[in-house]
C-alpha cells in the first residue's frame, strides 16, 4: 500500500480509441482504500492522482469525434509514477514522431510500472521496451507487433499479459490491465471493490 498518492499519467493523442484511456481512467480514479460508496465522495482514501498528457495542452479529437482537453503537455507534466499508453488509430503517426517517442521513453524509464493498452503496445515496443518479453495488443496488430520486435513473444490468447510491464489486448480489455495493476499494489479486496462500485465484471483469466 503506497504512503502517499501514486501519479496515474496516462497519454492521449489524436485519435486515440475512447476507452483505452477512459476505462483506465475511469478504474484508478474510482479506486478507495475505503470501501463503499460515501468513499468515492472525496479523494481522502484514493491511492492515485490520475491526469491526461498529451504533445500540446490544445483540445484533442478521438476515435469517434470525442474532443478531449489534456491536463498537461508534455513539459508540464509532473513525475508519474505509473504510465498508461493507450491505443488506436493515433498510434501509426506517434510511431514516427520523436517527441512523443522520447517522451515515453523518458517516463518510462523513471515510472515505477509501464503499461499499454490496445495498439499502445507498438510504441513500448518501437522504443524496445518490450524486448524479450511476452506482451499483447489488439488481435488486429499482433504481426504489427511482432514484426517491430521479433524477440517479442507475443500472446495472442490473453487479454492482460505483465512481464515486467503490462500490456493488454483491445479497447475494453485496457479496464481489466487496470484491474489488474490495482490488485498488484493493493491487494484482490481493493481491486474487487472498486470494480464492484463501478459495476464491472472482471475477467478472471490468469495474467499471461
Amino acid at each position: 500500500m503506497p504512503a502517499e498518492k501514486l501519479t496515474v499519467g496516462i497519454l492521449i493523442f489524436p485519435d486515440v480509441e475512447v476507452l483505452d484511456f477512459a476505462g483506465p481512467f475511469e478504474v484508478f480514479s474510482r479506486t478507495r482504500l475505503t470501501p463503499g460508496v460515501a468513499s468515492r465522495r472525496s479523494d481522502s482514501s484514493a491511492p492515485f492522482e490520475v491526469f491526461t498528457v498529451a504533445k500540446r495542452a490544445d483540445p484533442i479529437r478521438a476515435v469517434g469525434g470525442l474532443q478531449i482537453i489534456p491536463e498537461y503537455d508534455f513539459a508540464a507534466a509532473p513525475k508519474i509514477d505509473l504510465l498508461v499508453v493507450p491505443g488506436g488509430f493515433g498510434t501509426r503517426a506517434l510511431l514516427q514522431d520523436a517527441d512523443a517517442l522520447n517522451w515515453i521513453s523518458v517516463v518510462s524509464a523513471g515510472a515505477q510500472q509501464v503499461t499499454s493498452v490496445c495498439t499502445g503496445a507498438l510504441l513500448l515496443a518501437k522504443l524496445g521496451l518490450l524486448n524479450n518479453k511476452r506482451a499483447t495488443t489488439h488481435w488486429g496488430a499482433y504481426d504489427a507487433l511482432a514484426e517491430l520486435d521479433a524477440s517479442i513473444t507475443v500472446e495472442r490468447d490473453r487479454r492482460v499479459v505483465h512481464d515486467g510491464i503490462f500490456t493488454s489486448a483491445g479497447v475494453a480489455a485496457g479496464m481489466d490491465m487496470a484491474f489488474a495493476v490495482v490488485e498488484a499494489l493493493l491487494g484482490q479486496a481493493v481491486a474487487d471493490e472498486t470494480a464492484h462500485y463501478i459495476e464491472y465484471p472482471r475477467d478472471r483469466a490468469p495474467i499471461g
